[in-house]
C-alpha cells in the first residue's frame, strides 16, 4: 500500500518557522515520491497569490517559492474556501495549479486509507 501525506499549514509570516517547516516537509515528501496534498489555511492562505511566497524570508531555510513550486510540480496545493473568502481571494487570483476547496475535501483526504495528516 502506498502512503499519502496531507499537510495543513495554518501559519504564515506570523509564525515563520512553523510555516517553513510545513512547506519543507511537504516538498521533501514530494521529492521522496510520496503523494502529497498541501493545504493553505489561515495566514498561509496569502501564499496562494502570485508573488507572495517570494516576500517570505527565514534565515537558514529554503526559499518558500522553491518549496511551493516543488509541491505544485509533484503534488497538490489547496487553498481553504473559507480562508480565501475571508481574504477576498477568488479562483482567478491564485497561482496556476492551486485549487480552492473546503473542509469536506480536507476531511476526505485526511481520512483516506494509508494517509498521514500533519497540521502546522
Amino acid at each position: 500500500m502506498t502512503r499519502s501525506l496531507v499537510v495543513k499549514v495554518t501559519a504564515g509570516s506570523d509564525a515563520p518557522e512553523r510555516c517553513s517547516q510545513a512547506f519543507t516537509v511537504a516538498s521533501i515528501a514530494v521529492a521522496s515520491g510520496v503523494d502529497v496534498s498541501l493545504w493553505l489555511t489561515g495566514e498561509s492562505a496569502w501564499f496562494a497569490l502570485p508573488g507572495r511566497a517570494a516576500e517570505f524570508t527565514l534565515p537558514e531555510s529554503a526559499p518558500l517559492t522553491d518549496l511551493l513550486d516543488a509541491v505544485l510540480a509533484g503534488g497538490r496545493v489547496t487553498l481553504c474556501t473559507q480562508c480565501a473568502a475571508r481574504r477576498s481571494i477568488g479562483p482567478d487570483d491564485v497561482i496556476e495549479g492551486v485549487r480552492i476547496a473546503g473542509a469536506a475535501v480536507f476531511v476526505s483526504e485526511a481520512l483516506a486509507d494509508g494517509t498521514q495528516a500533519l497540521v502546522y
